[in-house]
C-alpha cells in the first residue's frame, strides 16, 4: 500500500465502521462508512487515497487531495500552531508543515507553494515550502510539439517560474507569455530548450505548423460561439493578446489558415465566421 498516493484496492469485508480494503499482499486498510460508495460489494475494486488520520492510523478515502506524494500545489494555511502551520489539502485532517520545513514563517489565509513528503521513519506525510531541493534535474527529452502540464509559480524579472510534470524546474519568459498567469494555475506549455543545469525553457504555443493548427482551432471555437470577433489583422498586438491569448504573428497565421479554408471573412478590425451558404 502506497501512502500519499491513489491505490486500487479490493473490498474484503464490511464492519460497523466501514469497509476493509486489501491489496495484492492482503494488507488491510479501513475505508470509513462515509466514503464507502453506495452499492459497494465484496470483491469490488475501489480507487482510494491513503494517509494517516488524527489518531495516526492508516486510513483510506475516496476524496481527492489537492496534492499527492512528491507533488506540488499552492495550499492555503488554515492555522498556525506550536508544531508548525496547517494547510488545507482537501482532506479532513489538515496537512502539517513543520517549522523546520518552512523557508519563512507562514501566515494564516495565505497560499504557498508546497511539496508533499513522506517521513519514512514514522510513515507520516508532511508538507514543505523548501521546494527547490525536491525538484529534479531534467534528463527527459521532450517533444517540442507535445503539450505538457505545468504548475505556474512565482514571477521573476525574466518571466514566470513553472514546475513541469511535478518534477522539473522551468521558466516561461515574458516574451512568451500570451495571457495573464497566476501562481497555482495548471496550464499547458511546450518545452523548447533544456539548459545545461537541467532546467527547462517553455513557451505557451506549439512550434511551427502545430502552432498554427492549434491557434486556428482556438479561434474557430471562439467564432462558433460568438459568430464574430472585433479584432483583425490590423488590430494592436495587445488587443489581440487580450482577446485570444496569442501573439499577433500567430493570430495572422491562424486566420490566414482559416481564410484559405473559406471558413472566415477578414476585415481590418473584425473576423466573421462564414455560414455554409456564404
Amino acid at each position: 500500500m502506497r501512502i500519499g498516493e491513489t491505490n486500487e484496492l479490493t473490498v474484503s469485508r464490511f464492519t460497523d465502521n466501514g469497509a476493509y480494503l486489501i491489496d495484492a499482499d492482503d494488507n488491510e486498510v479501513l475505508l470509513p462508512n462515509k466514503y464507502v460508495p453506495k452499492g459497494a460489494e465484496i470483491s469490488d475494486e475501489l480507487e482510494v487515497f491513503l494517509y494517516k488520520d488524527s489518531e495516526d492510523r492508516l486510513i483510506a478515502t475516496t476524496l481527492h487531495p489537492f496534492i499527492k506524494l512528491n507533488g506540488f500545489a499552492y495550499l492555503k494555511i488554515k492555522d498556525v500552531g506550536m508544531f508548525g502551520a496547517f494547510a488545507d489539502w482537501g482532506l479532513e485532517k489538515d496537512l502539517l508543515i513543520p517549522f523546520k520545513e518552512q523557508r519563512f514563517r507562514l501566515e494564516m489565509d495565505r497560499f504557498y507553494l508546497v511539496c508533499l513528503c513522506l517521513d519514512e521513519a514514522t510513515n507520516r506525510l508532511y508538507g514543505t515550502t523548501k521546494t527547490m531541493k525536491h525538484l529534479q534535474r531534467c534528463e527527459v527529452e521532450y517533444d517540442p510539439s507535445e503539450a505538457i502540464d505545468v504548475l505556474i509559480c512565482d514571477a521573476t524579472e525574466l518571466g514566470q517560474k513553472v514546475i513541469v510534470d511535478d518534477r522539473f524546474d522551468g521558466m516561461i519568459y515574458h516574451s512568451d507569455i500570451l495571457s495573464p498567469l497566476k501562481p497555482g494555475q495548471r496550464r499547458k506549455a511546450y518545452v523548447y530548450n533544456t539548459r545545461p543545469d537541467g532546467k527547462l525553457d517553455l513557451r505557451m504555443e506549439p512550434p511551427g505548423r502545430a502552432r498554427i493548427e492549434d491557434s486556428s482551432g482556438r479561434i474557430l471555437e471562439l467564432l462558433q460561439r460568438k459568430g464574430s470577433l472585433t479584432i483583425g489583422d490590423k488590430s494592436h498586438p495587445d488587443v489581440i493578446r487580450e482577446a485570444v491569448g496569442m501573439s499577433k504573428k500567430t493570430f495572422k497565421q491562424a486566420i490566414g489558415n482559416l481564410y484559405k479554408q473559406r471558413l472566415i471573412r477578414i476585415e481590418k478590425e473584425k473576423i466573421t465566421l462564414l455560414k455554409p451558404k456564404d
